[in-house]
């Protein structure tokens, strides 16, 4: 078994990722500077797997902390989580996030190659894709400019592993290109805990359910969609975890740098959402139609046969599955980990 370096390790989907982890056999240590997560995600993983891992509070971007983690731990991989993922922010503080995301980002491979560590796995995104392609979308199509910086950071660090692969021979990369992440561990126990207003529909949803936020704001109704509200690849978080697994398994025994579509392979409406929440939970959600948002588009959604065939992963999941376990999680804990 190997010791996994996971950066952003007490974030949603860095903490799902620990627990499966751990629960396959690996040592984790986990560093995060806790800006947009909680150290009590991370006491939760370790009582579900009844195992323990390493913290180590610090920042992607301070090379000293960074160059001690490599020192004091005989890391085997990275699994990169860490940067700040807000879209609607990305462009009020475009600096912070080119710092965060990219710099920092520059600043942990420097390290790694540094300390002899050649192996990652990096948490990209579905929007690195060109907004002109048609889903589903596959890992042969162009990349676009995203209209967000946040996704433009995604694209840049995409772009920098790419040539680093290109130019060292010694480099083992996986591009994760998620869709929409949603759910939580059946246990309830840990999931999506957003400081402040949430930028994703499912915290929105489950905010409003349990009584936190008055109504959600679905954007647009007017879409060459099923219903007019947009589409999206919701893919639970459990799966997105094991995916990560399976690729941290297929860069340890190979070369080079390569991408994976991280979805279901189908989508589901805004409303087919907000209506099968209501259905699942018997749960109301009052809500209400807004204009659309800049650099949304109608529909996206993944082509997951490449991850399907090379990664030994297929997504367990059902819609009805994510939204039972986001409003277990929201219901145990109505005020996240707080």
């Amino acid at each position: 078994m190997a010791r996994i370096l996971v950066t952003g390790g007490a974030g949603y989907i860095g903490s799902h990722t620990c627990l499966e982890l751990l629960n396959a056999g690996h040592e984790v240590v986990v560093f995060d500077n806790l800006s947009n997560s909680s150290e009590e995600a991370l006491h939760r993983v370790q009582k579900l797997a009844d195992k323990t891992l390493v913290f180590v509070k610090g920042d992607i971007r301070h090379p000293d902390e960074l160059d001690q983690v490599f020192q004091n731990h005989q890391i085997d991989a990275v699994i990169h989580f860490a940067g700040l993922k807000a879209v609607g922010e990305s462009q009020q503080i475009p600096l912070v996030y080119f710092d965060n995301n990219i710099a920092g980002s520059a600043q942990l491979f420097k390290s790694m190659e540094k300390a002899g560590v050649f192996t990652l796995v990096f948490s990209s995104s579905a929007t690195v894709y060109d907004e002109a392609n048609h889903s589903p979308l596959n890992e042969t199509m162009s990349t676009g400019m995203p209209s967000n910086n946040y996704g433009y950071t995604k694209l840049i660090v995409e772009q920098m592993l790419e040539k680093l692969a290109q130019a060292d021979a010694r480099w083992s990369i996986a591009l994760l290109r998620y869709f929409n992440p949603v759910g939580a561990h059946q246990s309830g126990l840990i999931g999506e805990d957003p400081q402040g207003i949430p930028n994703n529909l499912m915290p929105y949803v489950t905010q409003v359910a349990v009584g936190r936020r008055e109504k959600l704001s679905i954007y647009g109704n007017d879409y060459d969609t099923i219903d007019g509200t947009g589409v999206r690849d919701y893919i639970h978080v459990v799966d997105l975890a094991n995916a990560h697994l399976c690729a941290l398994n297929n860069r340890l025994a190979a070369q080079g740098c390569r991408a994976w579509n991280i979805g279901t392979g189908h989508g589901s409406s805004v409303l087919e959402v907000k209506n099968t929440f209501e259905q699942v939970n018997g749960v109301a959600i009052a809500f209400e139609f807004a204009p659309r948002r800049a650099g949304d588009v109608a529909t996206s959604f993944a082509d997951n046969r490449r991850a399907i065939n090379e990664l030994d992963w297929q997504p367990q999941y059902t819609l009805k599955d994510m939204l039972a376990d986001s409003w277990n999680w929201q219901k145990q804990n109505p005020n996240g980990f707080n």
